[in-house]
């Protein structure tokens, strides 16, 4: 009896040590980057990011633990894309650039679609942006999380109030390197000049373009106002973002794992959702009082962007993907008006 006591009490170090060797085996890190800040109260991204995080630590109990690298420090969305990919990178929370390695993502910028928010997160939410997700996750190998929100996209200018298209001919507006873009404002008569992002304020500032189209929190964040006279409020685009994972390395997790994962990325979604919608609305007040000039186009104002952007964007769009996905959505989002 003496001897399996003393047996046992050498081997109880033994097997604790063991224990914890094996729990530091199956620890897991997520490295998760993005393009915005960091701070919270001002970054949709920082803010669900930094929710994903502490609610995916505290819910494991430490088996999966979330590195956050914000602002750019991994690169830009489109080289976060590919990190992720190449499983470098596990996750991200990228807008446009998924659109290059799944073209069909594209169809959710079709100008004009979407009249209000609540539309467009119904549609995402909804069975769309589900077929959406699986169609891209076995195109890339990236699984669609949840989705979020970059915001409406609006114009701004130095040279005139704009509250028609009209209004616009003339025009050199920066737009991002896409396409898609650079269709819509050619169709309402401005020219379109695609600028990279980080080129954007040097731009505005000599006067190599006269405007540009961003979010209202992107605009006063940037301090756009300084540069810009005039803004006006068209709702153009409503941008998603995407919360992608690696999903190789997602099926390699256990399944309670994956199912904190996805749960917590949802809530992160409507985070950021709502500090987008928070930031928009404080944005358009604080450029209002810095002196920026903002046009509200009437719905028959607004119709007439509508008739020209749209049906120039579907028309590349048609010629870069199956012309379903698009019907598919046109439905999708009568569905959802018909409900809200």
């Amino acid at each position: 009896m003496r001897v399996n006591k003393t047996f046992n009490s050498l081997l109880r170090p033994l097997a604790l040590a063991c224990g914890l060797t094996a729990m530091s085996a199956s620890a897991v890190e997520i490295n998760f980057g993005h393009v915005d800040p960091a701070d919270w109260q001002t970054s949709k991204k920082g803010a669900a990011g930094l929710l994903f995080k502490h609610l995916v630590e505290a819910e494991s109990e430490g088996r999966v633990t979330v590195k956050l690298f914000p602002a750019s420090q991994l690169g830009s969305e489109v080289d976060m894309v590919q990190s992720v990919q190449d499983g470098i990178l596990k996750m991200t929370a990228v807008s446009g650039a998924f659109s290059q390695v799944c073209p069909e993502a594209a169809v959710l910028d079709t100008p004009y679609i979407f009249k209000s928010a609540p539309v467009a997160w119904r549609v995402l939410d909804g069975d769309f942006g589900q077929k959406l997700a699986e169609h891209c996750l076995q195109k890339t190998g990236l699984r669609t999380l949840a989705y979020g929100e970059t915001g409406y996209r609006h114009f701004t200018n130095s040279k005139r109030p704009v509250r028609t298209p009209k209004d616009m001919e003339g025009l050199k507006i920066r737009v991002q390197t896409m396409p898609l873009y650079v269709e819509m404002v050619k169709a309402l008569g401005a020219n379109p000049t695609p600028i990279p992002w980080p080129e954007v304020p040097t731009a505005l500032g000599t006067g190599v373009v006269d405007g540009q189209e961003n979010p209202v929190s992107v605009i006063y964040a940037n301090k756009f106002d300084e540069l810009q006279k005039y803004m006006t409020l068209d709702q153009h685009v409503y941008g998603t973002d995407f919360f992608l994972i690696n999903d190789s390395f997602f099926q390699s997790l256990p399944e309670v794992d994956q199912e904190i994962i996805k749960r917590n990325a949802v809530i992160a979604g409507v985070m950021g959702r709502s500090i987008q919608q928070f930031n928009s609305a404080i944005g358009l007040t604080q450029l209002i009082e810095n002196g920026m000039e903002v046009a509200v186009p009437t719905p028959a104002e607004l119709e007439q962007f509508k008739q020209l952007a749209q049906p120039a964007v579907l028309k590349w769009l048609e010629s870069q993907i199956d012309p379903s996905w698009i019907s598919d959505l046109q439905a999708a989002v009568e569905q959802a008006e018909s409900r809200l």
